[in-house]
């Protein structure tokens, strides 16, 4: 007679599975796709709520809202898999976009302006990087400062006040569209897609993953981690800079404090899209599927007229879940 863990199929048996590995195997899937599943949810819940949710205005309203946060979500999910932190990319933000509208402003080309937002954008994601792992200064530590520094720098430029008349071939990349998509929002997926193509296909994704993992074994395996590490944040910086310049054209001006807080909006889309804040696991789209999550949630919010100063328990309790998520996984691997 056969036990209740198998049953016959011809002349062999196979053990079946039990409830509680179902129950384990579906747990896993979700956990996997957690920011995708939590998504088409959402979505569903306010398209039932209010009529106003899936028009096409709305839905481009929510692309345009979300290309800056994916675009450093997207850089910031290579640090994070690595087992680093960001938190500069605020004050990059700012300082790239109010350098590069203050260079158009004096009569600078607009592409010689761009080519220097990210250039300064690339210098702080140098900075970081040699001091996380050159100078073996903790991620957080080193980031807060830069984080400082860079607001500093962009109040000082503009003396706290906007900079606005910009050329009009600037302001297309953040108010202008192609076909009927945002450009910002075309300018994302671009920067999205190449960043998940570096992170599966190339050896940056690879030794990202490596570092993350375990960091002594990858320096015993061979692999250079303080050069990749550099590299990791030299990336975002650039991002950052992209970031700045997009958001600079979005708004027509160029605003000392348009960053603040957007680097905790995007370490959250990171770790809510099921990057593991202890390295070695995560993906791009599963970050860009979190930056739209919180971005539908606020949309959606506001539609129903939720007073702003309770939105952010929403997004609180999805990092408290996600965060949950992992730690149970990783417990569960362990």
């Amino acid at each position: 007679m056969l036990s209740n863990t198998e049953v016959a199929t011809g002349d062999n048996t196979k053990p079946a599975v039990s409830a509680l590995e179902r129950r384990e195997r579906v747990l896993g899937i979700l956990s996997k796709s957690q920011s995708l599943v939590g998504l088409v949810l959402v979505c569903v819940i306010f398209s039932a709520l209010t009529d106003a949710f899936f028009t096409e205005y709305n839905v481009i309203n929510i692309l345009r809202q979300s290309a800056v946060t994916a675009i450093l979500a997207a850089g910031m999910t290579f640090v994070i898999i690595a087992g680093g932190i960001d938190l500069s990319v605020g004050s990059v933000v700012a300082l790239t976009g109010v350098i590069a509208a203050g260079m158009m402003q004096g009569g600078t080309p607009v592409w010689t302006a761009i080519l220097i937002a990210l250039a300064i954008g690339l210098v702080f994601g140098l900075v970081n990087g040699v001091a996380v792992a050159v100078f073996k200064i903790p991620a957080f530590i080193a980031t807060l400062g830069t984080m400082t520094i860079g607001s500093s720098l962009a109040l000082a430029y503009t003396q706290g006040l906007p900079i606005s008349g910009l050329p009009e071939a600037f302001t297309y990349l953040g108010q202008g569209f192609i076909g009927p998509i945002p450009t910002p929002v075309i300018i994302a997926f671009l920067v999205v897609a190449i960043c998940a193509l570096l992170l599966r296909r190339t050896l940056i994704g690879r030794y990202a993953f490596a570092i993350g993992g375990n960091e002594k074994a990858a320096f015993l395996s061979g692999v250079r981690t303080p050069r990749w590490k550099i590299t990791m944040y030299a990336l975002l910086g650039v991002l950052g800079g992209i970031a700045g310049v997009v958001l600079t054209a979005r708004q027509n001006s160029g605003q000392p404090t348009a960053g603040a807080g957007i680097e905790l909006i995007v370490i959250a889309a990171v770790v809510i899209g099921g990057t593991s804040l202890s390295g070695g696991r995560g993906s791009v789209w599963g970050s860009i599927a979190g930056a739209l999550l919180i971005t539908v949630i606020n949309n959606g919010l506001n539609l129903l007229n939720v007073s702003p100063y309770f939105q952010g328990l929403f997004v609180g309790g999805l990092i408290l879940l996600a965060v949950g998520l992992d730690w149970r996984n990783r417990r569960t691997n362990d």
